[in-house]
């Protein structure tokens, strides 16, 4: 019997991931397209922000605020059905809904509403209808039948602070250095942060509202680029070199650090954010077990650190929460090891391979 999920009372922000069967490498490019678009249309239905995201060619990972929930006008739903209905079915549904209101019939209406709307701002609905209907595409297309995902996707709950949100999303945002499929973040097409640097709209939107979930205030594009891209080169500097002179944990240089800060102004610097890569080459296989994971080596269907932020924060969740852990625990935060994360804490402990190579 699984679990239920670590969620926030109410609004929220969440790291997911989920992977294919078997680990096969389904996304290429038309794939990564149809996924986005799915994606991008569903967000908009159920009232989702996404913040982040990188699609790999065998998983991907969003980073989304889901907010709380709210009562919608009838007008208000009918726009969000155009995103996932054709035209004729949402008129249908618009014409149903002004027949009850002519008739008074005020409850029927909110029924029919409710057929809907109990799919929105609820992040396991979200995934739920973003794998489904991808994997009825896919399989369509390919003349094939049965599963095409692993286990159900896997979330970690994120705590609303620049530390904790900015973290998660750097680690996004550099899965495809970490894999090794370009040396710039920026390059990458399938990334939120690639996205937004070849201009597209929602991305950018998605990074601002980024900034401005941790700064309290509106933040132009400008800034936000600026900010953001010395963010990602401080988080993904490497970690030294061996006795042969290769990287320890694969990343930009020195220099390459140095060149993109001064260009870009001032930002506090971090500890790096990276999997640590054997020999200085780097592997998608590498990965940090406080965040979700391409692999369920360590359990199935499990996310390892289940929760990310500050120490109040993962009390908080703890109490909540109190059933999911043993009679023994006296107190939830637990230090993130092997790395300097600040004050940044998880709800498991991890003493061993907390960073390793699957």
């Amino acid at each position: 019997m699984r679990r239920p999920r670590i969620k926030a009372d109410g609004a929220g922000y969440y790291h997911c991931m989920s992977r294919f069967i078997e680990r096969r490498h389904v996304f290429g490019p038309k794939e990564k397209e149809r996924f986005l678009a799915l994606m991008r249309n569903l967000a908009v239905f159920s009232g989702l922000e996404i913040l982040t995201y990188a699609l790999m060619d065998s998983h991907f990972h969003v980073l989304l605020h889901v907010p709380a929930r709210r009562d919608l006008s009838d007008q208000e739903l009918l726009e969000r059905l155009r995103y996932l209905h054709t035209p004729p079915e949402v008129e249908l549904i618009a014409l149903q809904l002004q027949d009850f209101r002519r008739q008074g019939q005020d409850q029927a209406a909110e029924a029919l509403k409710a057929r809907f709307t109990y799919r929105m701002c609820e992040v396991s609905e979200f995934f739920k209808a973003l794998k489904q209907r991808f994997s009825q595409y896919y399989n369509t297309r390919e003349d094939r039948s049965g599963p095409l995902w692993e286990q159900r996707f896997k979330s970690i709950l994120v705590e609303r602070s620049e530390q904790a949100l900015s973290t998660m999303a750097a680690y996004i945002d550099l899965n495809p250095v970490r894999a090794g499929l370009v040396s710039d973040p920026k390059d990458y097409r399938y990334s939120g942060y690639g996205e937004a640097m070849g201009g597209g709209k929602e991305a950018r939107l998605g990074l601002r509202q980024l900034l401005q979930a941790t700064r309290g205030r509106r933040v132009s594009w400008g800034k936000t680029q600026a900010a953001y891209r010395q963010h990602l080169y401080v988080q993904g500097r490497q970690k030294g070199l061996d006795p042969q002179g290769r990287a320890i944990r694969q990343g930009f240089t020195p220099e390459q650090v140095k060149k993109v800060l001064s260009e870009g102004g001032r930002l506090p610097m971090h500890e790096l954010l990276r999997c640590w890569a054997r020999h200085g080459v780097a592997s998608e296989r590498s990965r940090v077990r406080y965040f979700p994971a391409c692999r369920g080596r360590f359990g199935a269907g499990r996310s390892d650190g289940l929760a990310l932020g500050s120490q109040a924060f993962l009390e908080e969740i703890f109490q909540r929460y109190r059933g999911h852990f043993g009679p023994k625990r006296k107190s939830g935060a637990r230090a993130m090891r092997h790395g300097d994360w600040g004050e940044l804490c998880t709800l498991r402990s991890l003493r061993l391979q907390a960073v390793s190579h699957c």
